[in-house]
């Protein structure tokens, strides 16, 4: 049986969803990744857990590529941070390879405990060749999660409207009827 994901915010992709096993909840700060468990769990929601061990050593290497992800998200023009996320994709490798099937690329690690972290990695440079405009943090002040805007004008602000929208919308309206 495999427990539940706790995160407020699910569904995103690979890089954002690794940012996003930090949350904020009733005013806490709460770390999927606090435990091999929680790590264990991360890694089965996106079907790695057949490929990765949710070990301490993947856990420290996981949590390291999660820092310097963070950090480039939130200053993208940092070289420092960009050297952070160029540190962690040091440790892996694409493997290209001409199958039955076709083309295939296979990633290579020589310590797959940096499998997980280094995907997540990877998966951000694809969002930024796609659409960096649309890698956004929640607006919300109190709000540490990130999307990515798939709206269809690209105005989302949210990461939830149930939630920080709705946290925001009551917030103004409260604001108002004071000044009233």
């Amino acid at each position: 049986m495999t427990a539940s994901d706790p995160r407020p915010l699910t569904g995103e992709p690979l890089s954002l969803d690794l940012l996003n096993t930090r949350w904020t909840q009733d005013g806490e700060q709460r770390d999927l990744l606090d435990t091999a468990d929680g790590l264990r769990l991360w890694l089965a929601v996106h079907g790695l857990d057949t490929r990765f061990t949710a070990d301490e050593a993947t856990l420290e290497r996981t949590r390291a590529a999660r820092d310097a992800l963070a950090a480039t998200v939130d200053r993208p023009d940092d070289p420092v941070a960009s050297a952070a996320a160029d540190a962690v994709l040091e440790h892996g490798r694409i493997r290209a390879a001409l199958t039955a099937a076709g083309p295939e690329e296979r990633p290579e690690f020589a310590d797959p405990a940096w499998g997980p972290g280094w995907t997540a990695v990877r998966d951000y440079l694809d969002l930024l060749r796609a659409a960096p405009g649309r890698i956004r943090a929640c607006a919300h002040s109190t709000c540490v999660l990130h999307f990515f805007d798939t709206s269809r004008n690209g105005t989302r602000r949210w990461c939830s409207m149930a939630t920080c929208g709705n946290r925001a919308k009551a917030s103004r309206h409260y604001a108002r009827t004071r000044e009233d």
